[in-house]
């Protein structure tokens, strides 16, 4: 079995135009990191900051479970260019380069990000999440809608999400991998990809998955932590039951071939969002800024002009 990583090469290139500024933490933790009583303060999450107009609210994207916050380089790249604005990547914690944590609640994932836009000097500003992210980001609108200028969430909603048997499986096949030390990264990248086909199906997203995969002093690891994402998975599926509203706008931008949001969901949308916008995006799957780009940008510049 693979160990979880202590520390990480970050890839080194360029992001356009825009001068970025990156933070990645460096972070230490054990096996034994999914056990344990959570510590309520902030974590430092790694972020990638492009620079933009000032005047204006940043856009902040929040990835989905087992992402990160490259998932949105070529879109966050786009969104400079077409909108002048600063953006934002995260890597929320236990996933990226971000620290480790046995809490993988929504509030602590709320909290770490008040304390970074906070830190930066982002607030008010657009939050735009994806999946896991989307709750996130729906969870600090409706504890602080004082720093949310609008909202925009992802292929998701603030109701139960069901298709959890077989994320369980994506984690299963992913601590079941195991790869000879001292090996070259495509090589270990091919031999753990032949392992994750019997539990995951599709390419597409094992290519996803093994973006995770990283390589330390010889040892491959991956970087998401895996234990606590297992534990508490039917909590990530979940969403915290609040009676506070968002009232500022917001778009739920849905994936046509997706079954993540129901018509049965629109109510609770509605209830707690009620300037909420809902639009779908055809031929689209759950993700669907990576399925259909130029429509995902076309419809979120349109919500912000």
């Amino acid at each position: 079995m693979l160990r979880w990583a202590r520390a990480w090469r970050v890839p080194r290139g360029t992001l356009g135009a825009s001068s970025p500024r990156c933070s990645v933490v460096p972070i230490a933790f054990n096996s034994r990191s999914g056990q344990g009583i959570a510590d309520p303060r902030p974590l430092p999450l790694s972020y990638t900051l492009l620079d933009g107009e000032a005047t204006l609210p940043a856009v902040v994207f929040l990835h989905g479970l087992f992402g990160s916050k490259t998932n949105f380089n070529s879109i966050a790249k786009a969104m400079v260019k077409r909108t002048g604005r600063r953006v934002l990547m995260v890597d929320a914690r236990n996933h990226g380069t971000s620290p480790h944590s046995p809490d993988a609640s929504y509030e602590a994932m709320s909290q770490d990000l008040q304390g970074l836009l906070s830190q930066l000097g982002l607030v008010p500003c657009v939050l735009v999440g994806h999946s896991m992210g989307g709750k996130t980001a729906m969870l600090l609108a409706l504890q602080r809608p004082d720093i949310v200028d609008r909202l925009v969430a992802i292929d998701i909603s603030p109701v139960g999400t069901t298709p959890g048997s077989y994320l369980g499986n994506f984690i299963a096949a992913m601590k079941a991998v195991h790869v000879p030390e001292k090996v070259p990264h495509s090589q270990a990248r091919k031999l753990a990809d032949e392992q994750l086909t019997s539990l995951v199906k599709d390419p597409g997203i094992r290519q996803f998955l093994l973006t995770n995969l990283v390589e330390v002093n010889g040892h491959f690891s991956w970087r998401l932590n895996l234990d606590t994402l297992a534990q508490h998975l039917d909590k990530i599926l979940t969403f915290p039951e609040l009676r506070e509203s968002y009232r500022g706008p917001t778009l739920f931008l849905l994936g046509g071939n997706s079954r993540y949001v129901q018509p049965s969901h629109h109510p609770e949308i509605r209830r707690l969002f009620p300037q909420a916008q809902i639009q779908t995006v055809p031929n689209a799957g759950h993700w669907v800024h990576s399925d259909k780009p130029q429509d995902f940008m076309d419809a979120v510049c349109s919500f912000l002009a």
